[in-house]
């Protein structure tokens, strides 16, 4: 069976080659710990608060979140802090409509100023030849009228890379939740919130990027219906000139095959730029009771070339096996 797969991710499709041998390694500074191949940097998830740009309310401050995410020619995929939504960051996940007690707090539009996520410190660091990767704790913070705050859920990422046979980056995105509220906690349903968000490079736009989902939605079809994956790719200044991530959703996690948020072309007052994500609570609210841990697993393979859905297949069965 292991070789019949090899031969089926080798064998298939056009993406590009980069040694699959390079050694995995992490190193962290003061405001990140970044995830290398060899000396090419895969990913940076960033552990200090970042401030908006200059005149922007420091409510949009956020840590936590992963970017750069880059393709393994170079290329970045992700964006943070855009001007038509500065509470964006790259790849991250916070929950959107959440009520417990007499609160209802959004942990994703800051600008609100009813919550943030925090980083709240690492729990591990890894690095063999063929994997590295990290597990942090985030805390879902919300603000009391007097001034005072709350941990309304804990949060565990774990975050691990390897190289695949034909060059791509695989990262598996692990997340753990758990809430020290006694009433527990109501993720309610909606269109956006949780899961695994992706705001894409302001390279992309509708004339030069594509999606595809497992069930055959494009970008313009693909808002609130259900994938098992999802394949974001388009132009980029790599030889291949094409670099993208196949999202994969695991068939453990709540509602799969998973919702998505899928900004449509005519989204975001026409620029085209793309945002997605797996929202686990898109048509059903989730409560979270106290004393019990939830986890959802993402993976993403993170290439340059093209990626066709039959390789698209055979990463979700691979990974969902």
């Amino acid at each position: 069976m292991k070789i019949y797969l090899l031969l089926l991710l080798t064998g298939m499709g056009m993406l590009s080659c980069t040694p699959a041998s390079e050694k995995l390694s992490l190193r962290s500074d003061e405001a990140a710990t970044t995830i290398y191949a060899g000396e090419r940097p895969v990913l940076r998830y960033v552990h200090a608060e970042t401030m908006p740009p200059e005149g922007v309310d420091p409510v949009f401050k956020r840590a936590a979140y992963i970017h750069p995410l880059w393709s393994p020619g170079g290329e970045i995929l992700t964006r943070i802090q855009p001007p038509d939504h500065y509470h964006h960051y790259g790849i991250w996940n916070p929950w959107t409509k959440t009520r417990f007690g007499d609160h209802h707090v959004d942990f994703w539009n800051l600008g609100l100023g009813q919550g943030t996520v925090r980083f709240a410190g690492y729990t591990d660091k890894f690095e063999k030849h063929n994997r590295a990767g990290f597990r942090v704790r985030h805390e879902h913070i919300f603000f009391l009228d007097d001034g005072t705050e709350q941990i309304a859920m804990n949060e565990e990422w774990q975050v691990t890379v390897r190289n695949t046979k034909e060059g791509a980056y695989m990262v598996d995105l692990v997340t753990r939740l758990n809430t020290p509220l006694e009433t527990g906690i109501i993720l309610e349903a909606y269109r956006y919130g949780g899961g695994l968000g992706f705001r894409a490079t302001e390279k992309w736009g509708t004339d030069n990027a594509t999606v595809l989902t497992s069930e055959g939605k494009s970008r313009s079809e693909a808002d609130g219906t259900k994938a098992r994956w999802v394949i974001v790719e388009g132009a980029s200044s790599v030889p291949e000139g094409r670099s993208g991530i196949l999202f994969l959703s695991h068939p453990q996690n709540r509602a799969h095959p998973e919702p998505m948020r899928m900004w449509p072309p005519e989204s975001n007052n026409g620029k085209g730029n793309i945002f997605f994500e797996f929202c686990p609570i898109r048509h059903r609210e989730w409560r979270l009771e106290p004393d019990t841990t939830y986890r959802l697993r993402y993976r993403m393979i993170v290439f340059d070339g093209k990626m066709e859905p039959e390789r698209a297949e055979q990463y979700w069965k691979q990974f969902a096996q």
